[in-house]
């Protein structure tokens, strides 16, 4: 009966499947690490170690998950995985941002009833049931994102989650306030702010995004008074003199106060005709090539000259006086700028230096007021045509076009907003030096990547007071109470703790339930002698909130510590989380809340294009899950460089997919081939090969490490991607497969190797681990099962996450051992390319039919003699020789990358061994195996 020769080979065996199932997979080791407890365990591992608290920025409680949120929790996941791997206490508190405009504006949608009810509800009762139905509305999505996050492998303490609108949160961000309320560097003021007529709210910085919009371009005279004409400008008499402006908010000109000129610039009055109008001297060539200014200058004066200067409104019965601003530039206008203290921050500043009213005729809703007659009720915007045509009538509009500039919107509704002057409430940036010392603690944190720096700092430079008030319901109020007579606020530590200890007990909701005389000592005064108060019923910022987080989280719960290792979000954060937070705790701490801030770029689609809708570009995460798995997204955030705008379409998964497929086979490999491994040590059996796979393996832990404490996750994924295609697959695996397939399954060649094999797996499997996290426990779990088989002869823990790291061992380093197998893996790489050739041309089926004659220079020649031996199993071929250079014949490959090396394909001689393929002189010399070589014969008896 003729024997089967395949039963007598090692052959791999595993139960790790080739195609991954990730979709169907991952659920299952979702509920093992559940039900095993493997985060918690983790923590109790490393309770008292120094600790890496990172800390959650919260996302928004509003709609599902976008592929920005999968990008941000999985970079976060990644780092506390690898640092609780390092030993570190790190644990991670994921957070919900709960209150504010889109949750309000969705419920609004929502309860039509109870608008409608509006009329029979009245004040706070409709502001707490409007409340009531934000809460669930955040805390409906609070849970559906919970479950999104979680099933993207992420780690964390998901049941004790921090929530902004928690009452003990809440009641922290009311301490945190009365903290700024007594350092003085809280005040109401009147102030022009951003203002959104569609969300009908102050905006802060934070809150204010640029996006292109059209608007009219105006040049506007406006008539000196005849009198100053006399008084300022002598040589002028007798003409009508103008002043030029130029604007492109017309709707602004009702609430026009003054114009503004440079101190230090010069002006030119230029003739035409009858009349002279006065610009700036630098801007004369622009104005005249655009037709805007005719004739010639009859006078120059410099710009403080002219200050006092008085000047009639073009459509208004007031006056305009001239009035001196640094701010005023050359360029577009006319180097004069029309001055509306209400609607500007370089107006206001102005106003309050001339004493000029801080005035705005404009309502919550971006219409004018009864403060102008002509265009009362009409909206802002709309009203820009009217108020042109009125020029126009009144003969003050000089030019007319459109220009598309930056302009400020709603970062929540895109729509254009308004720069509006009302009372709202300011933490000062000045008071108690807050931007300097935010500016210092700015250069001692470390920012990655750097810019970030330099972004959060211009932007502190810059910033004005801090606008904390908004005009809303859903959030934490503004807990003051002020004097009805004086305006004062109450400042009083025993009232402070009262408001404090009651939200703690009841949330933010008992603000708009308790009276003011249940709040005050009975017969309170204010220091103006009236007993007459009211509650404050603006909200604070949700930025304040949010802000407010390392006090409330940090400080406050016993899992974490203060101040954060890390806070890392994306880039529109430097305006956002990353600036509140380190104004609130600077204010109060005169420290940043965070050593490191990590910052990473915006999703797009694979051609760079923002991803939307209306473009049909969006891939949400549950649509690659669905289809691809969760580590196939781990492996996208890991794959791309996150310091840029990171993008993503089907062709990058297909792509990635492709990679994880490569990635995971080569695992699949190394499990099949440790089956029967009976995890005795073989170090001291090595072959070289074997050793310079073991270096190979420890150059690898060294460098992945060192990318993933620079935070390189890229580079830890081409690392481990080129170490699975390049050192092992392609190279070390493909020439172990002759050992392990058919040498005696004991033999300690064979053992040597599995015991190779295992080190790889191990230590790769948990260099993945923190980003292909599903792939690298199933891998685990497949290891236990193979443990239990073996009876346990080797303990591994109970996850891979409860796994140590893997670090360098120094006695496998071998350097020289690397180099040198560096040129025979050249020469190899030469030889596969002469084999190629032949392969083509169909003189060889495979490269075990093949004998290869080296011909080499003397170097590759003397290294090449101490492998004599083992030749054949380096290149895979049955046969191989070697002689100089000079000695060649016949028909040969000459490398391109090897000077004076030739290489000769030629048949192999003998016979093919049934067994393992290879063709040897043997073959046939064996009567009861007549089929099979030398070496297979020894290895079956």
């Amino acid at each position: 009966m003729p024997i089967d020769y395949k039963d007598t080979l090692n052959l791999p065996q595993t139960d790790f499947p080739m195609k991954a199932n990730l979709n169907q997979k991952e659920p299952e080791i979702l509920e093992f690490w559940e039900n095993k407890r493997i985060y918690q365990k983790i923590q109790e591992k490393n309770k008292g170690n120094k600790s890496f608290i990172l800390h959650d920025g919260p996302p928004y409680a509003n709609g599902n998950i976008h592929i920005g949120h999968a990008l941000n929790k999985i970079l976060k996941d990644i780092i506390v995985k690898y640092k609780s791997m390092q030993g570190y206490y790190s644990p991670y508190v994921p957070g919900w941002d709960c209150h504010g405009l889109p949750i309000e504006l969705q419920v609004d949608k929502e309860i039509s009833k109870l608008k409608a009810q509006s009329s029979k509800v009245e004040g706070s009762e409709l502001i707490l049931q409007k409340r009531q139905f934000c809460r669930e509305y955040a805390d409906k999505f609070v849970n559906i994102q919970r479950q999104e996050f979680k099933r993207l492998g992420v780690f964390g303490d998901w049941q004790k989650p921090y929530l902004t609108m928690s009452y003990d949160y809440e009641a922290s961000i009311v301490r945190e306030f009365f903290k700024f309320v007594k350092n003085g560097s809280v005040y109401k003021g009147k102030k022009p702010v951003h203002w959104c007529p569609s969300c009908v709210t102050a905006l802060a910085e934070a809150e204010v995004e640029y996006a292109e919009k059209e608007s009219p371009s105006i040049f506007v005279r406006f008539q000196i008074v005849e009198d100053d004409i006399l008084k300022y400008l002598p040589q002028l008499m007798g003409k009508k003199v103008y002043i030029v402006i130029w604007t492109t908010t017309p709707w602004t000109l009702p609430a026009n106060l003054a114009l503004a000129v440079h101190p230090e610039l010069v002006y030119a009055a230029i003739e035409d005709g009858e009349v002279i109008h006065i610009v700036a001297e630098d801007n004369l060539t622009n104005l005249k090539g655009k037709g805007i200014i005719k004739g010639d200058v009859i006078l120059k004066i410099s710009g403080d000259k002219l200050q006092g200067i008085r000047t009639k409104h073009p459509f208004i019965e007031r006056q305009s006086n001239v009035v001196l601003g640094d701010f005023v530039t050359v360029g577009e206008g006319s180097g004069i700028v029309h001055i509306a203290p209400g609607h500007g921050e370089d107006d206001y500043e102005v106003g309050l230096k001339y004493g000029l009213d801080i005035y705005a005729p404009v309502d919550d809703k971006g219409k004018f007021t009864k403060h102008v007659p002509e265009f009362e009720g009409q909206f802002v915007f709309k009203a820009n045509e009217g108020i042109i045509e009125l020029l126009k009538e009144k003969g003050a509009l000089l030019n007319v076009d459109k220009i598309k500039h930056s302009y400020p919107h709603c970062w929540r509704c895109k729509k254009p907003v308004i720069f509006r002057a009302t009372a709202q409430w300011f933490i000062s940036m000045q008071k108690r030096n807050l931007r300097q010392k935010c500016l210092k603690e700015i250069e001692r944190v470390e920012w990655i990547p750097s810019w970030g720096k330099e972004r959060i700092y211009t932007m502190l430079l810059n910033r004005p007071d801090w606008c904390v008030s908004r005009q809303r319901s859903w959030g934490v109020p503004i807990t003051l109470i002020t004097c009805e007579d004086c305006g004062a606020f109450i400042e009083d530590e025993e009232l402070f703790d009262k408001i404090v200890k009651l939200i703690g007990q009841q949330g933010a909701d008992v603000w708009f339930k308790t009276d003011i005389g249940d709040l005050l000592r009975d017969g309170y005064r204010c220091k103006c002698g009236s007993t007459s108060f009211k509650k404050e019923m603006d909200i604070l910022d949700v930025w304040f909130d949010s802000g407010v987080s390392h006090a409330a989280v940090l400080e406050r719960d016993e899992r974490l510590s203060w101040p954060a290792e890390m806070y890392l979000e994306g880039s529109d954060q430097h305006r956002g989380w990353f600036q509140s937070s380190l104004l609130v705790s600077v204010g109060t701490r005169d420290r940043a809340p965070y050593n490191i801030v990590l910052t990473h770029g915006f999703t797009v689609d694979g051609q760079g294009k923002k991803m939307s809708k209306s473009l049909g570009n969006v891939i949400a995460p549950d649509e690659v899950i669905k289809a691809n798995g969760a580590d196939i997204l781990r492996l996208w955030v890991s794959a791309e460089d996150y310091r840029d705008d990171v993008r993503l379409s089907k062709e990058i998964i297909n792509r990635l997919t492709e990679a994880y497929r490569k990635i995971r086979n080569t695992e699949r490999f190394l499990l099949g081939n440790i089956y029967d491994y009976d995890r005795k040590d073989y170090s001291k059996d090595l072959l070289e090969i074997d050793r310079w796979a073991m270096s190979r393996l420890q150059n690898l832990i060294r460098k992945v490490t060192e990318a993933y404490e620079d935070f390189n996750f890229h580079e830890v994924f081409h690392l481990l991607y080129n170490f699975c295609i390049v050192d092992m697959s392609s190279f070390y695996l493909d020439i172990l497969k002759d050992r392990l397939y058919t040498f005696r399954a004991d033999s300690k060649e064979r053992r040597a190797a599995q015991w190779v094999m295992y080190q790889i797996l191990i230590d790769m499997t948990r260099l993945t681990a923190p980003i292909l996290s599903f792939t690298a426990e199933e891998i685990w779990q497949t290891l236990q099962k193979t443990e239990d088989r073996r009876q346990g002869i080797e303990f591994l823990e109970e996850s891979v996450f409860l796994s140590d790291f893997p670090t360098v061992r120094e006695e496998f380093v071998d350097k020289e051992l690397e180099r040198r197998w560096e040129r025979l893996i050249k020469i190899r790489d030469e030889a596969n390319k002469a084999l190629e050739i032949k392969r083509k041309d169909k003189f060889i089926g495979n490269s075990l039919e093949a004998r290869l004659v080296f011909y080499l220079p003397a170097d590759e020649l003397k290294l090449l003699e101490n492998y004599r031996d083992f030749l054949a199993t380096l290149f895979i071929v049955s046969e191989a020789e070697i002689y100089p250079s000079e000695q060649k014949r016949g028909d040969v490959y000459e490398s391109a990358e090897i000077k004076n090396m030739f290489i000769s394909v030629e048949k192999a001689s003998g016979a093919k061994c049934e067994r393992c393929w290879n063709w040897s002189e043997s073959v046939g010399k064996f009567e009861d195996y007549p089929q099979i070589c030398k070496r297979c014969y020894s290895a079956i008896r």
